[in-house]
């Protein structure tokens, strides 16, 4: 006989998928659905991801007819199944996280039979785009001109899992609660929901990607990063999608693309960056404790509208817009004075889209520790940028209902109120003194 063992991760699909048509190939006697519950993951801690998750697995487990799940630490239940089961190879999407790595490492080596890696979750897997010398980048712009050389391959046909003879090892373990938090919404979960989405929001918006994806205000930005990190679409498939369109929104939205790719290549070059400073003498910047201001931040209860919404936009979906990221960063870093890290954690914990590389140097962008070359100098004011980017104050009437009251330009100044709202707080801190302080610790390290 020849069974293979196909073990799902990031990657619950069946489009665009070399790994499972490379255990489909290997396994004509065979394939071993396999998902493994990582204990390194703790989901009661991550129970946003983890009630998403489990919406993924189930819908997963219907379409195929029958995910087996166990429970453990790899390196074991692994090879525990490939026993059982008599498979010649394991077969896996390629994870590039510094743990994926370790921990694929230690299956390999626990294993008897070969370890099988074919695909990675990007169009262009990290550690493929080189410089002339054969060294990484560490700037966008000339990175981008390379992935966009080499280019992506063309998708993969979808697997039908009706022709796949499957092999189940009995019962599956049981799957985690789909139960949101606090009654958090999140987004519809599997790869029907997310090619339905892509589809719709290709032919609505995509064409207007470039000047509406700023604006959290229209809501037209494709939300697609929760399905692109949990693998329940391929880049290659949104890439091949654009390259259809020659309108500057196509482009704009190819550009974002790149840029989760460039993040995940940097994080590849520099694991150490994962939860330490990319550019190491900012470690040495004074900041603040986290107190009372750094829960008013969690909570929204900053006293700043625009940068409330964002923060509630979050608890309430697991999700925020991306310029809202950006803005609640700064706030974070420039005007409370607190570590990056300590924002960068609480993502990880809130966000249905978390991914490690995007969310670790996205903070390090915005706190002058990252890839961009003199970054710490740009400080978001939050007033100017709701503002600017939510000029009718929408987004914020949205999300800060105590606000709901408040007409025209003052809902993002409503301190400046003659009879403010008593249910809302005053501003948390002087944004123009902040600013000052953020730059006078910037000069002195």
């Amino acid at each position: 006989m020849s069974v293979a063992l196909m073990w799902f991760r990031a990657d619950l699909r069946l489009h665009d998928h070399p790994a499972l048509r490379a255990a489909v190939a290997a396994g004509s006697d065979g394939v071993v659905p396999l998902f493994v519950l990582d204990d390194h993951f703790d989901l009661d801690a991550l129970a946003v991801r983890g009630a998403h998750l489990a919406r993924l697995l189930a819908d997963f487990d219907d379409r195929i007819g029958g995910l087996h799940v166990v429970r453990g630490r790899p390196e074991v239940e692994v090879p525990r199944i490939v026993r059982e089961t008599g498979a010649d190879s394991v077969h896996v999407t390629a994870g590039h996280t510094p743990y994926a790595m370790r921990r694929d490492a230690k299956v390999a080596e626990a294993l008897d039979v070969p370890l099988v890696a074919s695909g990675s979750g990007y169009a262009v897997a990290p550690g493929t785009v080189r410089k002339g010398d054969g060294t990484g980048y560490k700037v966008f712009t000339p990175w981008f001109r390379a992935w966009q050389g080499h280019g992506a391959e063309r998708p993969l046909r979808p697997v039908d899992p009706t022709t796949v003879p499957w092999v189940r090892p009995g019962a599956s373990a049981p799957l985690p609660s789909t139960d949101a938090p606090d009654g958090v919404d999140l987004p519809a979960a599997g790869e029907v929901a997310a090619l339905e989405h892509w589809r719709a929001w290709l032919g609505d918006h995509v064409d207007d990607y470039a000047e509406e994806r700023d604006r959290p205000d229209l809501d037209t930005t494709s939300r697609m990063s929760v399905h692109l990190k949990w693998g329940t679409v391929h880049p290659r498939t949104l890439l091949a999608d654009l390259a259809q369109r020659s309108s500057d929104g196509a482009r704009a939205y190819e550009r974002q693309l790149a840029f989760r790719e460039f993040y995940a290549d940097i994080l590849h070059e520099r694991p150490d960056s994962a939860y330490g400073y990319y550019h190491r003498a900012y470690e040495r910047m004074q900041y603040d404790e986290p107190a009372g201001d750094f829960e008013a931040w969690k909570q929204g209860r900053t006293g700043f509208p625009f940068i409330d919404a964002g923060m509630r936009q979050l608890l309430a979906q697991g999700w925020m817009h991306n310029r809202l990221r950006m803005a609640v960063a700064s706030f974070l870093v420039k005007d409370l004075h607190l570590e990056w890290t300590h924002g960068a954690r609480w993502f990880l914990e809130r966000l249905v889209d978390a991914d490690l590389a995007n969310n670790q140097h996205g903070w390090q962008w915005v706190a002058g520790c990252g890839t961009d070359a003199a970054p710490y100098f740009r400080v978001f004011n939050p007033v100017g940028q709701g503002r600017r980017l939510d000029p009718d104050g929408t987004y914020i009437r949205r999300w800060v209902p105590e606000l709901r009251g408040v007409e025209g330009p003052k809902v993002h100044e409503p301190w400046t109120l003659d009879d403010p709202p008593a249910d809302y707080p005053p501003p948390l801190v002087d944004h123009a003194q902040e600013r000052l302080e953020a730059l006078r610790r910037h000069d002195a390290m």
